[in-house]
């Protein structure tokens, strides 16, 4: 059987990979798919507890280990018609070498909707010095919702549709930032902050984290959602710890105390939690079979970033794994690109914001200012409505810094 003519869909014709920011740039602090490349006094670099705290000349600021030496990769697709799709995330320069030259041979002749296709040869190619994730991963998944965002702006529908549609009208946020004070005043149901000390601390940095939650908690009340967010820089001892001495202040989970890789871990903390208290993680994991590991663990919330983990494709057998299991999947920050998957899930009842405005007072989008009509939630909630555009419904500001440093 052969389609009828105007449902014939074109070919990708070509494909090209740009970046801003980073170690490689002539322009740096302009945010951007690298949400932590920000100028200076900003909360995301303040301070916060890292792998790398137990170094003091690392301590204070994080992109003084280099948390910023990558910077925004920009990937864009023209199809035969002249339609074009584009995506951001992570990579940079060094994601820009991997598109032009090693991925664009799997993109360019297909055809628009052969995304599973395109995604898979990509995933199997790479695996020789892909990792498991990092920057090859981050670049994939770039690639893959730069695919997404052309076949939606082909058939000029929003990606949510194309991916069966909304189950629910409304995404309700929680704010991950400084300040969840002003992100209950703005609408969030709930904040999320991050640890600012470590093992390297001991008990005194338990007291000093646990004195933030407590100061927050009596600002915001009982019933407002209070976080942890500890970006891969704990022990289970000291996670442990942690917990137990926050779950009188109704702590309502703690989040990514170890390196995605530290599966034993993770299952040794589960047993160690307070009752009640969530254990979740997932940002930093690259595969669907790290994301199987976690599920097997106990963790009660995966949090795979849409931009991280392999794109939309990857990010919907995740949540599958996570259904299966009676857990959810709730994904890290990722804007536009996980509001169209996750208004589709059935297991994801509320989803991240991330507060990217310098003192977390403001609702800045989280990749300004690359992407031009990028919304955020109005009282913490966004409607199908917001989402309904063809593709992601955004488009690449071209006012941007934007580099092709290579060109295949």
């Amino acid at each position: 059987m052969t389609l009828a003519p105007s449902l014939k869909l074109p070919t990708i014709t070509a494909i090209r990979a740009y970046s801003m920011g980073g170690a490689a740039a002539k322009v740096h602090g302009q945010g951007g798919g690298d949400y932590h490349d920000q100028g200076h006094d900003h909360w995301i670099d303040d301070h916060i507890a890292t792998p790398m705290s137990k170094y003091d000349e690392y301590k204070q600021s994080r992109q003084s280990f280099g948390i910023n030496v990558l910077g925004t990769l920009v990937v864009e697709v023209e199809a035969s018609d002249g339609t074009t799709g584009f995506a951001v995330s992570t990579a940079g320069n060094p994601g820009c070498f991997i598109v032009e030259h090693h991925l664009s041979r799997f993109v360019e002749g297909k055809r628009v909707d052969q995304i599973k296709l395109i995604h898979d040869q990509m995933l199997n190619s790479t695996l020789f010095y892909s990792g498991g994730g990092g920057v090859v991963i981050n670049t994939i998944s770039c690639v893959d919702l730069a695919l997404w965002d052309l076949y939606g702006k082909v058939l000029h529908l929003p990606v949510y549709k194309l991916l069966g549609g909304a189950v629910r009208d409304t995404i309700h946020f929680y704010a991950t930032g400084a300040r969840p004070d002003l992100a209950q005043q703005m609408g969030f149901i709930g904040g999320k902050m991050p640890t600012h000390w470590g093992p390297a601390d001991d008990d005194d940095g338990i007291a000093k984290d646990i004195a933030m939650l407590a100061d927050m908690r009596e600002r915001v009340g009982d019933d407002f959602w209070l976080m942890f967010d500890c970006w891969m820089s704990q022990t289970v001892n000291y996670a442990t710890k942690l917990a137990h001495a926050a779950a009188p202040y109704k702590l309502k989970w703690i989040e990514e105390c170890f390196p995605p890789n530290q599966i034993e871990s993770y299952r040794q903390l589960k047993k160690n939690m307070p009752a009640g208290m969530l254990m979740t993680t997932g940002e930093h994991t690259g595969t669907i079979e790290g994301f199987k590991e976690l599920s097997d663990a106990g963790v009660d919330i995966l949090q795979p970033d849409v931009g991280w983990c392999g794109g939309v494709t990857s990010l919907c057998e995740i949540a599958a794994i996570a259904k299966s299991r009676g857990q959810l999947v709730v994904p890290h920050g990722s804007s536009v690109y996980s509001h169209h998957a996750v208004i589709t899930f059935t297991n994801t009842p509320f989803s991240e914001f991330l507060m990217t405005s310098p003192h977390a007072d403001s609702l800045r989008p989280q990749f300004d200012p690359i992407l031009v009509g990028e919304p955020v939630p109005e009282g913490g909630i966004m409607t199908a409505e917001q989402l309904d555009k063809p593709g992601f419904g955004v488009e690449l500001n071209r006012d941007c810094p934007l580099e092709r440093p290579f060109q295949h």
